[in-house]
């Protein structure tokens, strides 16, 4: 079995963690950021060739089905962090060893339990379905219990600051995806690639397993779902609110304006993907060093949070002004015709992006406050806005301004996750609690 202790600490504490010196300590912070980093383009890049090659390999309308049956894995992926691994980035983040091997049973046997029961919802749908798009779901529910699973071992690693095994992990699942989409595109159809993409998740899933050598307690997530109820419930009903803000923005803007604003929309965050999958690679640490930062130097938690959050606005404000400079020749070799009405949506989208940035600092920290409640109200309101301002804006100006309206509903949304922080510290201030609680 691999070490699950975190890289570069030094000297033991009481509990049973390291306490590392400050040079150490910037390394180890370093090198998580790093890992995590490596491990959301491993994941970036993994998820962008399936979509390029089973859309190559099945046309337009066969790959609306297999983007629905992707879809709806991302509403049950946030449902399982939801309930499983949010809690433990929250709790179990730089903890003893063996208080993490516990609750790491315990997360990953919960989201074991509802890739099953979620699977077994799908496949039952899919068999009513029939026709096209009802053997894509039916295969989802099978490989549903393959892919939360994998996803929570790579929250666990974070949780216990060894990145490094989150990348491996999903480095596996690439491997595992080339000959699996190999014989897909021999069978033919869309249900063999959900079932390439999804099998290919069990065996990086097994590894996980290995790599950890904790067995996923499922018959624990009855226990795990009790003790972390006041975290579980409300960052379920924010990922699916996150998540579902989007759906609706697009489903909104489809029917307001014509499906090809969606197309134009799309275009325009694919200018921005390669720091988005930066924004998401530090979402996976992010919580897990806001809680260290919490448990070893309380007063230091809002500066790093302004830090994470700054940090992040102004690498998307510079990414939004480099690609004002690209040439038009440029921008339609990598989207075509979208290029052209893409193009005028940068400005507005960087601004949104960079919003989000900045409301993601002060979102780590109200997580490794175990602010819940807050967390909830900010995404919330946040949600509300994004939609309201992308429909509205859809409604006065079309697809710019939807765009634009959304830039502003962002950085709204940004301004109430910043004031839920502010709260939060103080309350933390005048009566500290305990960060992490055994399951």
């Amino acid at each position: 079995m691999t070490s699950t202790t975190t890289e570069g600490e030094g000297a033991t504490n009481g509990e049973g963690t390291t306490k590392p010196s400050a040079g150490s300590a910037k390394r180890a912070l370093a090198g998580r950021l790093s890992w995590g980093l490596a491990d959301q383009a491993a994941s970036s890049m993994s998820n962008f060739a399936v979509g390029i090659y089973v859309a190559r390999s099945l046309g337009v309308t066969a790959f609306g089905v297999f983007s629905l049956a992707w879809v709806t894995y991302g509403v049950v992926l946030n449902v399982s962090r939801g309930l499983a691994t949010d809690p433990l980035m929250v709790r179990f983040s730089g903890v003893s060893q063996e208080s993490w091997r516990r609750a790491v049973a315990r997360s990953s046997g919960t989201a074991l339990g509802v890739g099953c029961a979620l699977g077994a919802a799908s496949l039952v749908v899919g068999l009513a379905l029939g026709d096209r798009v009802g053997p894509a779901f039916a295969c989802l529910g099978v490989v549903l219990p393959g892919l939360l699973l994998q996803d929570s071992w790579r929250f666990a690693f974070f949780a216990a600051g060894t990145g490094r095994k989150a990348f491996v992990n999903d480095v596996v699942w690439c491997v595992a995806l080339v000959p699996a989409l190999l014989i897909a595109a021999r069978v033919g159809g869309v249900a063999a690639f959900v079932l390439a993409w999804g099998g290919s998740a069990a065996v990086a899933a097994a590894y996980g397993w290995f790599q950890s050598g904790i067995r996923p307690r499922v018959t624990g997530a009855r226990e795990w779902l009790r003790a972390h109820r006041d975290l579980g419930s409300r960052y379920l009903v924010e990922n699916v609110s996150n998540s579902g803000g989007s759906q609706l923005r697009a489903y909104g803007l489809g029917v307001i304006v014509g499906v090809g604003a969606v197309g134009v929309v799309r275009g325009a965050e694919l200018l921005l993907g390669p720091f988005m999958a930066v924004l998401m690679g530090l979402s996976l640490v992010t919580v897990a060093e806001a809680a260290r930062v919490l448990r070893r130097a309380p007063h230091r938690l809002g500066k790093f949070c302004l830090l994470l959050g700054g940090g992040q606005a102004v690498a998307a404000l510079l990414w939004g002004a480099a690609l004002l400079l690209v040439p038009d020749s440029g921008g339609e070799f990598v989207l075509g015709d979208v290029w052209a009405a893409s193009s005028q949506l940068i400005v507005p989208v960087t601004l949104g992006v960079a919003g989000a940035g900045l409301g993601t600092g002060a979102a780590a920290g109200l997580r490794a406050l175990g602010a819940a409640r807050r967390s909830l109200r900010s995404q919330l309101f946040a949600s509300v806005f994004y939609v309201g301002g992308g429909l509205g804006g859809a409604a006065v100006g079309g697809t710019v301004g939807s765009a634009w309206g959304v830039a502003t509903a962002t950085l709204t949304g940004s301004v109430v996750w910043w004031l839920q922080l502010r709260t939060a510290l103080r309350e933390h201030h005048h009566n500290p609690t305990p960060e992490a609680r055994t399951p």
